[in-house]
């Protein structure tokens, strides 16, 4: 509570100094820890904003100046805000990060047994929990919620929201299998177990069609799009029946749970475990 009086008080300066610059370093080093997160879920299972959090992160770009922080030969180059280096990390932390390019912000908390293939990003706020792997070319965006033993495959998107800092961002849930190059955006919940074939993309707007359930599934007035746990989904389409798009056969883009997750599925993604 202490430190979010601190950067709430930040957040309303236009002019910092070193007492300030002190308290967003505290700030991001519990981002960095995992002590505090952009998003938390309740014991009702809903998940909301820290608004405050993300109000620091903010602050961060407002506080820091433009740097060269390219390598001393010059063979990476690298301008930014110095508030946000690359992450410090040390081989304790038992990350495994694989050569080839990959870059992990500072300010963003990655766990225990995390594999990061190259190369991969992972932005400013980002959560990603234990014994998930990050794929090739898999973007993880600010503020982003990744759970436990995810696959993140080959460029897959997970998009950040920052703004604004009471929106939800995107949550990937526990054991949720993301295709390559998926794309979640604009505050999606994907619940656990789900699994998201190759090519899905999901927004707020997007409707997803549930064939078992004969159903829609949704935002609700503005909020998040949820993806229920163990949903399977892939892409689809639907077609447009009226004018000129159903005189030339036109369709519109429809993701689509064709099933729930069952014994089947879980043996075709046993692989994953043999990659960690």
């Amino acid at each position: 509570m202490e430190l979010q009086n601190k950067v709430e008080k930040l957040a309303s300066k236009k002019r910092f100094d070193g007492a300030d610059r002190a308290v967003f370093e505290s700030f991001k080093k519990a981002l960095r820890d995992g002590d505090i997160r952009a998003a938390d879920k309740n014991a009702d299972g809903n998940w909301s904003a820290n608004a405050w959090v993300k109000q620091g992160i903010l602050v961060g770009f407002r506080m820091g100046a433009m740097v060269d922080m390219s390598s001393d030969d010059r063979s990476f180059m690298f301008f930014d805000k110095e508030t946000y280096p690359l992450r410090p990390m040390d081989l304790e932390e038992g990350v495994r990060i694989v050569p080839g390019g990959s870059t992990i912000r500072d300010g963003s908390y990655v766990a225990k047994g995390v594999v990061c293939m190259p190369p991969c990003y992972i932005n400013v706020g980002a959560y990603v929990d234990s014994g998930t792997m990050v794929d090739s070319h898999a973007l993880v965006g600010s503020c982003a919620q990744i759970g436990k033993n995810v696959h993140l495959s080959a460029a897959a998107q997970i998009g950040g929201v920052l703004e604004p800092v009471g929106a939800v961002p995107v949550v990937i849930e526990d054991d949720v299998l993301v295709g390559g190059n998926t794309g979640v955006y604009e505050g999606t919940i994907v619940r656990e177990r789900a699994v998201l074939a190759s090519g899905v993309i999901l927004t707020r707007s997007t409707p997803v069609f549930d064939l078992p359930n004969e159903k829609i599934i949704k935002s609700i007035d503005g909020g998040p799009l949820e993806i229920p746990a163990g949903a399977v989904v892939v892409q689809g389409s639907r077609a447009i029946t009226s004018g000129f798009g159903k005189e030339n056969g036109l369709s519109l883009y429809a993701p689509m749970i064709v099933k729930y997750r069952d014994e089947k599925t879980d043996a075709s993604t046993q692989l994953e475990d043999y990659l960690r």
